[in-house]
């Protein structure tokens, strides 16, 4: 063998492996193309509107609500204040004896345009407390409404003469309205 039949054997392989390979092989299937229906083939004739009729389709419309924004107005802030009316219990300079009870009541009315609750007291901001604590609840009231305000003392034990003097306080802890007080002289 020559050196030139080497190199045509591989050539002669690779043609006989096309031709067994290409024999098996049928040509593709030529494609179907979609063909849309008539308008004859339907099941039911469409609606005169859609093959050019002049009539129109029957179409009931439903509104739509569409809800509204509201941008609440800003409100300004209230203003607290306290009027004292009058004294309803224990008159100033009235005697007691060393450690008895006072009860005293004053008569005010909420003059600002802030509604008192709970979050509103009574501080002292002045004499002696005569047993009082020094932040008290402040009864709830209305703007333009009165109110009892009510705080249970105990005379000291000394003699002399003794006084007591409170403001209302709102929630952010500041002081407002006329000051109140209350006044006695402790005998033995």
């Amino acid at each position: 063998m020559s050196f030139r039949h080497r190199i045509d054997l591989p050539r002669r392989t690779a043609l006989l492996l096309f031709v067994l390979v290409s024999a098996g092989c049928t040509p593709a299937a030529t494609p179907t193309f979609f063909v849309p229906p008539t308008l004859g083939s339907l099941p039911n004739p469409p609606p005169a509107y859609l093959v050019g009729g002049s009539s129109t389709p029957d179409v009931t419309t439903t509104p739509v609500v569409v809800p509204s924004l509201i941008i609440p107005t800003p409100t300004p802030p209230c203003t607290d204040n306290l009027t004292y009316v009058q004294d309803l219990s224990v008159p100033d300079g009235s005697n007691y004896a060393p450690g008895q009870p006072i009860d005293k009541q004053w008569l005010v009315t909420n003059s600002g345009t802030c509604n008192w609750d709970s979050r509103y007291r009574l501080k002292l901001i002045g004499g002696d407390a005569m047993a009082a604590a020094p932040v008290q609840a402040l009864y709830p009231a209305r703007p333009g409404t009165q109110a009892t305000i009510r705080i249970v003392f105990t005379a000291p034990q000394q003699a002399g003469l003794y006084q007591s003097q409170w403001r209302a306080m709102n929630p952010d802890g500041l002081l407002f309205g006329d000051a109140f007080y209350i006044q006695i002289a402790v005998t033995p």
